[in-house]
């Protein structure tokens, strides 16, 4: 895996699958406007050392190129916006799914940000060795993606994750709510890290959507 750094978002590239493993940003209320920008070309990342999978990987799959990173979480500046372009930044959805439930998850996110002022936002999908592939440079279809949204409260840290199936889903996004600590044994990845212990054990552990906003 490499972490490639873009102004605006980071992510962490998957050779094996061609697609990040995870993409995280910053989305503040003051950042949350609503420009309306020309949609540009998807096009290879020239920050990934071996090159981003080409978009011509996903013609005729049936499966759109999903953003990790929204465009529309984006629309603050051109350049920002341009960036979520880029092939590092999408994986192979369900066009149901994409249109769907994420969308109204990502639409969600866009509500909190503007609620709570300032979220932190980690994206991304869970890669094994036995998934479907697409296209001659064999992209991976994952079969969940993730999504998990952390925000300051009374100077403790407030998480909540989504696992969400790669498919259609009218229930409701609180259905998809779980754990750190589920998307870590899944995906092998260690988000907190850098949090200390008490803190790590605290949000790893608990799962309480009640103290977000769905409606």
């Amino acid at each position: 895996m490499s972490i490639v750094r873009h102004k605006h978002f980071f992510l962490s590239y998957s050779e094996e699958h061609e697609q990040a493993e995870w993409a995280a940003y910053y989305l503040t209320s003051d950042k949350n406007n609503r420009h309306h920008y020309q949609r540009p070309y998807f096009k290879q990342d020239p920050l990934v050392d071996t090159e981003s999978a080409h978009w011509r990987n996903y013609k005729n799959t049936g499966f759109d190129k999903g953003h990790l990173v929204p465009a529309a979480d984006m629309k603050f500046s051109q350049e920002a916006y341009n960036e979520t372009f880029l092939t590092s930044n999408v994986a192979p959805q369900n066009r149901d799914f994409n249109s769907g439930i994420w969308n109204r998850l990502e639409e969600k996110v866009r509500y909190w940000a503007d609620k709570y002022t300032a979220i932190f936002i980690v994206t991304g999908s869970v890669l094994h060795s036995q998934l479907t592939k697409i296209g001659d440079e064999d992209v991976s279809v994952p079969d969940y993606f993730y999504k998990i949204v952390v925000r300051v409260q009374n100077d403790a840290l407030v998480m909540i994750p989504f696992l969400v199936p790669n498919e259609k889903s009218d229930a409701a996004l609180y259905h998809f709510a779980t754990t750190i600590e589920k998307i870590e044994e899944i995906t092998g990845i260690n988000f907190n890290e850098k949090l200390a212990e008490k803190i790590e054990e605290k949000i790893e552990k608990e799962l309480n959507y009640k103290e977000w906003s769905f409606y």
